[in-house]
């Protein structure tokens, strides 16, 4: 239930307001309490200074015996539990109710003359609780007469009045509050809960069941919502989206089905050129041979056989564009071993330095000791070497520097190792570096276009990447990074070949 976006928050407001207001309801009653107490007070305050008056007119008149009549008028009050005056030793000389004359004062009352604080409320049984209130009369000089001049105070005047009523009235006005409190925040709930829903939930719940139709390939769906706030914002933006993911669709659909038909006629047109090539390499083969053999036959003085040499040497170029057009048509697959790279370098720079256009050239080698092998085709890895070695030397008609460098490189958590094959020849225009990888894209008069295009292919086949870079003052860059052999979890001592075979 509580996994609702819309119920946690309706739950935390209503939480949040319930507590928000019962915290104002509860100091607004204490605050309601004090200010019934504080009436309570003046009043009996009010009254205590009436009688006290009333008791010192009556004194200065000689009319000591009208102070019981005026105590027992005075306690005729509904709200008035007792009045009384007390010797200041404890015991009730005059009191509004006649029984009490001549006994002790209640305990509490005498503590309130005692203390400085001049009343006190406490429960009184079985009146319940009651205000007291106490104020000493002095012997003033109109009471000498009757009371002489020792005695500093004569008697303490008492009132206790009856808290019930005010406490009916605090009951009654906790009660109303707190019912109010209740009724408002239940409304207050219903409101807010009834505004998020409609306003907050509803267009989220139409949101979430389009993006589910989208996941399903449904792009034709749209939410309807005429509110200019966030929510509304967010649903013209999905809105929005939709119709442009839409049209990308038809355009993916439209390139997608282009490619299709283009990897048809691609795929048809190299199996009638794989055809074509096994069709000419045969007979190919046998003018190679027949050439071989009348060249042979004929004396180095003679004109036919430089002819004839120029004819076999453009018989082998055909067989080797041949070769390589069967060869990426379909690639024999790799014979996987452990492979030390530094071994293929050294061995691939033999080769090639046999080439007529590698003499002029420096060449600079820096390879890492204790390079980790790599699980590849030896012969396939030294083919790539070879290639990009060549196109190096091509690129330095003139003479110049080949730096081949091995070590290590690190991507997406796996070890590879990396070897750059540099040179400072003419470099590579913009325009054309984004084309060499593709195939039968050259710039070369007798080439064929297929060379990198299977150096690209053999590092792919063994999990690697190849990339290049150039600048027309600097030169050309080639790195290949192959990944770093580990042992298989299921062989911790013999390496495995690529169909599975302890080497």
């Amino acid at each position: 239930m509580f996994k609702s976006l819309t119920t946690r928050i309706i739950a935390t407001m209503i939480t949040l307001l319930a507590t928000g207001i019962f915290i104002y309801a509860f100091f607004n009653v204490r605050h309601q309490q004090n200010m019934l107490i504080e009436m309570a007070h003046e009043s009996t305050e009010l009254l205590l200074h009436t009688v006290e008056n009333s008791i010192y007119n009556t004194m200065h008149l000689g009319n000591v015996q009208d102070v019981g009549s005026i105590l027992s008028m005075v306690g005729q009050h509904n709200q008035l539990v007792g009045v009384r005056i007390f010797h200041p030793h404890g015991v009730i000389l005059r009191s509004s109710i006649p029984s009490e004359v001549g006994r002790e004062v209640d305990k509490n009352d005498y503590n309130l003359y005692q203390n400085p604080k001049n009343f006190g409320i406490f429960n009184l049984p079985p009146h319940g609780e009651i205000l007291a209130m106490v104020k000493p009369i002095y012997n003033e000089v109109a009471c000498h007469p009757c009371h002489g001049k020792k005695a500093r105070v004569i008697g303490v005047l008492n009132i206790n009045y009856s808290l019930q009523r005010t406490n009916m009235q605090m009951l009654d006005a906790s009660r109303n509050f707190i019912i109010s409190s209740i009724a408002i925040t239940i409304f207050l709930s219903i409101a807010i809960s009834f505004m998020l829903l409609k306003f907050v939930k509803k267009p989220l719940v139409n949101l979430i069941r389009t993006m589910s139709k989208v996941e399903s390939g449904d792009f034709d769906g749209r939410i309807d919502y005429k509110g200019k706030d966030e929510i509304g914002r967010l649903i013209e933006s999905f809105n929005s989206m939709l119709d442009r993911l839409n049209v990308a669709r038809s355009e993916l659909e439209r390139l997608h089905f282009h490619q299709l038909e283009r990897a048809d006629r691609l795929a048809s047109i190299g199996e009638m050129a794989a055809g074509i090539a096994h069709e000419i390499k045969n007979p190919l083969a046998g003018i190679s041979a027949a050439i071989s053999i009348i060249k042979d036959d004929m004396s180095p003085n003679d004109p036919k056989e430089s002819i004839l040499g120029e004819v076999l040497q453009q018989v082998q170029r055909l067989d080797k564009t041949l070769n390589d057009l069967l060869f990426f048509g379909k690639p024999s697959l790799p014979e996987f071993n452990c492979v030390d790279i530094n071994d293929v370098i050294r061995t691939t720079l033999k080769f090639a330095s046999q080439h007529r256009g590698g003499g002029d050239i420096e060449k600079h080698l820096e390879l890492e000791p204790d390079l980790p092998p790599v699980f590849a085709d030896y012969k396939q890895m030294q083919q790539v070497f070879l290639n990009l070695v060549l196109n190096a030397f091509q690129s330095m008609a003139e003479g110049g520097v080949l730096s081949i460098t091995t070590g290590r490189s690190r991507r997406n958590s796996a070890d590879f190792v990396r070897i750059d094959i540099s040179d400072t020849g003419f470099g590579i225009p913009p325009q054309i570096l984004e084309k060499i990888f593709t195939p039968f894209y050259t710039t070369k008069a007798q080439g064929t276009g297929l060379g990198l295009p299977i150096c690209s292919k053999l590092v792919h086949l063994h999990n690697g990447e190849i990339t290049v870079t150039s600048n027309s003052d600097k030169g050309t860059l080639f790195t290949v990074e192959l990944p770093v052999y580990t042992l298989p979890p299921t062989s911790p001592t013999l390496p495995l070949d690529w169909e599975g075979t302890k080497i």
